[in-house]
């Protein structure tokens, strides 16, 4: 496995397969809470849905606050939605503040270029690197990998954040993982797939790896596919 940006970090990070802020989630959601080692201070990022209207963007923050509210965590919805909130002070300060950051679905192209180079993209970074938590999901969980492919067609792949190298993270993969996943190795033979099911996350902590949820994570790479279960190490 390369080295990751992930190594110096004492933080920890959840690719979220499909499933935020609903109860099928709630196990998985108080075990990252218990990985902060004190009072939860979370914020919900409704970025990924920040093309879908105010209406949706609205249903992502509700939820988010309600479901973190029910777990008895104090939450807040930062709505980081383009390039301009992505640059505001008082937002950037918001996130700082927390220590807990999830960000909830979407557009995973829309989500890296509205966070790249920013002030929330630094504080979300600062969160994670001084020990905090941060989840995505779905779209918020492909934007750590190396690359994404463009929907519906694949091609052409977008460079993302490149947290974990080499990698395609793909969300819902109890859903449309093999169909996809299949495709994805004809045409990027050498990237590993991080597969990820719905109500599941691959746990992440300076270069190590586990699975927490219901479903499973499946690794793919050029050689082998290999299914990892609750509780179970990941390696590639």
């Amino acid at each position: 496995m390369t080295k990751s940006l992930l190594d110096n970090s004492k933080g920890t990070l959840a690719l979220v397969g499909s499933g935020e802020y609903l109860p099928g989630m709630d196990p998985v959601d108080r075990l990252l809470m218990d990985r902060i080692g004190g009072s939860p201070r979370v914020v919900c990022l409704p970025t990924a849905a920040g093309q879908e209207g105010s209406q949706s963007i609205g249903k992502w923050s509700r939820l988010g606050v309600d479901h973190f509210s029910r777990l008895d965590a104090p939450v807040e919805a930062v709505e980081v939605i383009n390039r301009k909130t992505a640059d505001d002070d008082q937002l950037a300060d918001k996130i700082r503040a927390a220590n807990f950051v999830y960000f909830s679905g979407g557009d995973p192209s829309y989500l890296y270029k509205t966070l790249k180079d920013t002030k929330a993209w630094e504080a979300v970074t600062s969160v994670l690197a001084e020990g905090g938590v941060v989840a995505g999901c779905s779209a918020g969980a492909m934007i750590w990998g190396e690359k994404i492919p463009s929907f519906p067609i694949l091609l052409p792949f977008h460079s993302v954040f490149n947290y974990i190298p080499g990698t395609i993270i793909m969300p819902h993969f109890d859903e449309f993982g093999e169909r996809w996943g299949g495709a994805l190795k004809m045409i990027m033979g050498d990237s590993t797939i991080l597969g990820v099911d719905g109500y599941t996350a691959l746990v992440c902590q300076q270069g190590s790896f586990a699975v927490a949820g219901s479903g499973a994570v499946t690794v793919w790479d050029k050689k082998q596919k290999v299914r990892y279960t609750d509780g179970q190490a990941v390696a590639w």
